[in-house]
């Protein structure tokens, strides 16, 4: 379980296809701190840690996660989002996140506002997640609050704090993103669509 408070940045050193899966090396300031069998997200992707070499750490994704994400895209010396499983008894800064990415979206539009960012992002509807206007979503692993909710897309406001400090400065106009939506919502929904 993570929070969605992005705890450092890392950058990918090398990627090897071996079958269906993938071998991610990623360098990061806190590899020190990791251990084999830990999980850790990246652009909200949980994955675990299966190999550390020095300040680099190698993570393992299957065929289903890469179909479901924008992993497939990745390439060395991208910048990846990193947060480690919260701990118990830390405070949730953010709202409640599995790791477990629901879909991809694509970014549509970046409105610099006066020294905030808005971002807006597109999403395949037929999944049937939603958002809500003031709601929590999850991109690259970044807890964010919704706003412009609508069918198939919606905004989020970035503070300088975040531009910073995650890899929305990299976003582009077509940028691919990894999407969580809010697991208290995907129940409610989940409960409703079966009362139907």
């Amino acid at each position: 379980m993570f929070t969605g408070i992005i705890e450092t940045l890392g950058t990918l050193t090398q990627k090897v296809k071996e079958n269906d899966n993938l071998h991610l090396t990623v360098a990061s300031s806190i590899t020190n701190e990791l251990k084999i069998d830990q999980s850790v997200a990246h652009n909200g992707i949980c994955l675990t840690v299966v190999a550390l070499n020095n300040d680099e750490y190698t993570v393992t994704a299957i065929k289903e996660t890469i179909d479901k994400t924008n992993l497939g895209d990745w390439e060395v010396g991208d910048t990846l989002n990193i947060e480690r499983a919260m701990k118990l008894g830390d405070r949730l800064d953010g709202h409640l996140v599995q790791g477990h990415v629901d879909q991809i979206a694509v970014c549509t539009a970046i409105e610099e506002a006066n020294g905030s960012w808005y971002f807006t992002f597109e999403y395949d509807p037929s999944l049937e997640n939603i958002t809500i206007e003031k709601g929590s979503i999850t991109i690259n692993g970044t807890s964010l609050t919704v706003v412009n909710s609508k069918l198939n897309s919606f905004s989020v406001a970035i503070i300088p704090y975040t531009y910073e400090n995650t890899n929305f400065n990299s976003f582009k106009v077509g940028t691919k993103v990894n999407l969580e939506f809010d697991v208290v919502g995907k129940y409610v929904k989940r409960i409703h669509d079966l009362r139907k």
